[in-house]
């Protein structure tokens, strides 16, 4: 669950998005779709049906995955999820083309309302709890999702359900479809699912015995809450036919063949066609965007982009501590300074961070604050990008590996402590903020200064970006037609389509 960024709408836009004030523009250039497409679907010979999880981060792959697979093969894609968390997926496009997105079939299914409180910013627990009672109302969909399955059977020699893990229970009825069959998109590293797996089978993670001892807990990464969620979606997720992967052979090769050993038994179909996000965004960007038009201005490789993804609070205190640590680190910096999401983006009133008093004025020049959306993938793809102090959700990672930009890993809740492990230990393009078995004390601002003059201003740091920008180049040339990962996509479209 991590943030991503959107160039096709102002920043003006956005602030109104996140007020609540904005009809949904992509709704007005979409308007050739109906929101309610049972009466409207079309005669398909294949029909690609997308269900995401309502957070952030699992919305945008599978949009990213919705625009690659109906640009590159001409299939019929839809789009299934609340109305709310349809518009959400649309208005923070991640530096996706809108023509792309006007061919996505956007299906809303009625969701029964649900709270959407603030996020506590006090809590010693970074996990997002206020996004709970939107979980709980996601789960109420099988029927709806059932009914809308079984119309677009009835009109498609084959239907196809690409849908989020934790999805499982409400595409349950796909099993009880002629034509019909699913595929889990995972949308977390290959790495932290199989640590997950193995652990959960009672099995060892096989890695070097130094690095086994290194490899942070479960411990404090999740609620109950969201475990009993997960723990619910297990009866129903090997009706699946097979796993795809947001990741490449050129990153995780290793893991993807642990996973496949452990997944064997269950004789699973694997494809890592990652990365699924637009690799090449030359003539996308939005040229007016502050973010962008500040970054033109600064050298090449030197600022650190800093951004904690759309679920992170930090408290008065933290943001104090971190101010102070990029102030006296005497580095350049973009800060994306945003409140964590509610369980409906479009109510209720973002709260503004508050920054010392005078950072901004003495900052100047060196670091840039925004509150607004940004456009991340377009931040990390710039020239002037030499480091992102990231969450490591698995958005900001992909993105971050495939634009060649290293990681100061400081991970929050959730699959982030193995994905920053994964980073900084096994990929050696990043380092480590604070060990996650420190999570619940304060980070210094001496700390945070030191490991932002590691990695943008010594030796060490160079060569972590040196491998990085190796590993971005190799991870680009695997989505080229005849890469690694463009084949792994053709050979699970030649799968679905056969």
């Amino acid at each position: 669950m991590t943030e991503v960024g959107n160039s096709d709408f102002s920043k003006s836009s956005i602030t109104q998005a996140q007020s609540g004030d904005m009809k949904d523009m992509t709704e007005v250039r979409n308007s050739d779709f109906s929101t309610n497409m049972c009466s409207n679907i079309q005669q398909d010979e294949i029909a690609i049906v997308m269900v995401p999880f309502p957070a952030q981060g699992h919305l945008n792959q599978l949009l990213q995955l919705s625009c690659l697979i109906s640009s590159l093969y001409d299939l019929h894609v839809y789009y299934v999820g609340s109305a709310t968390h349809n518009r959400q997926a649309r208005v923070r496009a991640n530096a996706l083309n809108p023509s792309d997105i006007a061919k996505i079939h956007f299906h809303d299914i009625p969701t029964p309302e649900f709270a959407s409180p603030p996020p506590d910013y006090n809590a010693l627990s970074k996990f997002p709890s206020q996004l709970q009672p939107s979980w709980d109302a996601s789960m109420l969909l099988r029927e709806s999702i059932a009914s809308f399955l079984r119309d677009i059977s009835s009109k498609s020699r084959r239907v196809v359900v690409v849908h989020d893990s934790l999805m499982s229970y409400n595409v349950q009825d796909v099993s009880s479809l002629h034509n019909a069959e699913s595929y889990v998109f995972n949308c977390i590293s290959v790495f932290t699912l199989y640590c997950l797996m193995s652990l959960s089978m009672g099995m060892s993670v096989q890695l070097e015995e130094e690095l086994v001892k290194k490899l942070p807990s479960m411990e404090g990464t999740l609620t109950d809450k969201i475990k009993n969620l997960g723990a619910s979606q297990s009866p129903y997720i090997d009706i699946r036919s097979g796993d795809i992967h947001n990741t490449s052979k050129v990153i995780e090769d290793e893991f993807l063949d642990l996973f496949a050993q452990v997944a064997s038994k269950k004789e699973k179909k694997q494809w890592a066609i990652g990365p699924v996000l637009p690799t090449k965004l030359d003539g996308l960007s939005n040229k007016e965007n502050i973010c962008l038009e500040w970054l033109n201005k600064q050298p090449s490789r030197s600022v650190l982009y800093v951004s904690f993804g759309t679920t992170t609070s930090f408290s008065n205190r933290e943001i104090k501590e971190l101010a102070m640590g990029l102030e006296q680190s005497k580095q350049r910096f973009l800060w994306v300074l945003r409140d964590a999401d509610r369980g409906d983006i479009f109510t209720g009133e973002a709260k503004r961070l508050e920054l010392p008093e005078g950072f901004e004025e003495r900052v100047k020049g060196v670091g840039l604050v925004v509150r607004e959306w940004a456009p991340q993938p377009e931040i990390l793809a710039h020239s002037s990008m030499g480091g992102f102090m990231s969450h490591c959700g698995w958005n900001s990672c992909i993105e971050s590996i495939t634009m060649g930009v290293p990681i100061a890993a400081w991970p929050m809740h959730s699959d982030q402590p193995k994905n920053g492990f994964l980073v900084t230990e096994m990929l050696k393009i990043g380092l480590i903020v604070r060990e996650w078995e420190k999570r619940e004390e304060l980070v210094s601002a001496s700390t945070i200064e030191n490991v932002v003059r590691k990695l943008m201003a010594s030796e060490e740091g160079d060569a972590i970006r040196k491998r990085a920008e190796e590993l971005g180049e190799a991870v680009r040339q695997s989505t080229e037609k005849g890469g690694a990962s463009r084949m792994e996509l053709d050979s699970f479209i030649a799968h679905i389509t056969r």
